[in-house]
């Protein structure tokens, strides 16, 4: 390490005689997750300058001696951290302005580094981001999300303090922790399963640094990286893969660069990409063709990709690719109001008043009962309506006819009245 560390020198030395800008980039962790990965980080990673910000006195104790402290807040927590209180995070670091403006102050990329969903990452994350964003610097955020069993609460925190650092961030790269079962076995002890998201992001940074401060063939510098960087929140791939060189491996090789089992979305529709792969001298013109026209074709119509090949000999039989892709196609969850969640809530209660009212109901089977056959009815006579024929006549014949009529009633009225024996001897005579 101490000759690597000499060599730097040398070559920053070289870099002033020449007249030429040495890059400066700044690391930062805040809290105690972002302190913890960038402490392991810095052990692996001399070009860069690393600082581990916490208000929790105790958990910097833990750091990593490459890595400078700086406790803030110390007059409102006492040293005590912040409980989980993103707000009393946010304060200590509003009381502490002037000293973060100092930390930042002359770097050209600022890295922040930080587990949300706790007090003082997801507090004070965003002031740090403001700040270096007033300060005219490059600003990057990379964020852990919390594990499912760390409750509701604490993922609510972190994407509120995500909704919030974006605005000041050129890109943000998002690893959720969940990601990681997807890469341990579950026995695989708790420290060493967080190590392994900290192995990733280590070597994938020390990828990026490498690309910026080392020349190659085809040259990637800083103002290319500014280009990729243009924007802001924007998501941001990045991911290094080193691999040994056998026939038939570049398929394995291509498909482990572009897809990261850490995070939710891979290089797909980014509008910026810087490319860099790093081999021994037998690198053929082919391989290099492979790697970047996959890497392109999966990228946004009009994006801008800068491509770099450098090559070493100590890599004798190995091929080494960083991709750091920025504006990938992957959209950040929101954290909820209140309002939105009562509303949610009544909409899903009246779907299921809906959904209850429409069921079918289930009916009874019923007995069928036989008819009995209905008997015939008897027909019965019906009377036929006979139609007289009336003679029709004047005035003189009816009253004839009713003389007529009255004179034998009258006659027979007269044979009544005579006695009984007068009227046999007049039947007899």
């Amino acid at each position: 390490m101490k000759k690597k560390a000499k060599v730097i020198q040398k070559k920053q030395a070289v870099s002033e005689d020449l007249g030429v800008k040495k890059t400066k980039i700044r690391v930062i962790g805040i809290g105690g997750g972002g302190g913890s990965i960038v402490s392991e980080i810095a052990a692996k990673m001399p070009k860069a300058s690393f600082v581990i910000a916490n208000t929790d006195s105790q958990a910097l104790k833990n750091r990593n001696k490459k890595a400078s402290v700086f406790n803030f807040g110390q007059s409102l927590t006492h040293g005590l951290g912040t409980g989980m209180n993103a707000g009393v995070g946010r304060e200590a670091a509003l009381l502490e302005k002037d000293k973060i403006k100092k930390l930042m102050e002359g770097y050209d990329l600022c890295i922040l580094v930080s587990c949300l969903g706790g007090g003082t990452g997801s507090g004070a994350a965003p002031v740090f981001a403001k700040i270096s964003r007033s300060l005219g610097n490059l600003t990057y955020g990379i964020f852990t999300l919390p594990l499912k069993f760390e409750g509701e609460k604490k993922m609510e925190m972190a994407l509120e303090a995500l909704k919030e650092v974006k605005n000041y961030l050129n890109a943000v790269t998002l690893i959720p922790n969940e990601k990681v079962f997807q890469v341990i076995d579950k026995s695989t002890p708790l420290r060493e399963a967080f190590s392994i998201v900290n192995k990733h992001l280590s070597e994938s940074l020390g990828g990026l640094i490498e690309t910026i401060y080392e020349p190659g063939i085809i040259n990637i510098d800083f103002a290319d990286l500014r280009t990729v960087l243009d924007g802001r929140g924007r998501v941001a791939y990045l991911n290094t893969i080193e691999t040994e060189k056998k026939e038939g491996s570049l398929k394995e090789f291509l498909s482990k660069i572009l897809s990261s089992p850490f995070y939710p979305y891979s290089v797909k529709g980014a509008k910026g990409v810087l490319l860099n792969i790093t081999g021994e001298k037998s690198l053929s013109l082919d391989e290099v063709n492979q790697i970047s026209k996959t890497i392109s074709d999966l990228t946004n119509a009009k994006a801008k990709i800068i491509f770099g090949v450098s090559q070493k000999s100590k890599n004798a039989n190995s091929i080494k690719t960083t991709v750091f892709a920025t504006g990938c196609s992957f959209k950040l969850d929101q954290p909820k109001s209140k309002e939105a969640i009562k509303k949610s809530a009544l909409k899903k209660k009246k779907v299921e008043k809906k959904k209850r009212k429409n069921k079918p109901k289930i009916q009874k089977r019923k007995t069928i009962k036989k008819r009995r056959k209905p008997k015939p009815k008897k027909e019965e006579s019906v009377a036929v309506p006979v139609k007289v024929e009336m003679e029709r006549k004047n005035g003189l014949q009816v009253k004839h006819e009713v003389e007529e009529v009255e004179k034998e009633l009258q006659e027979k009225e007269d044979i009544w009245e005579t006695p009984a024996f007068l009227r046999q001897n007049e039947q007899e005579k």
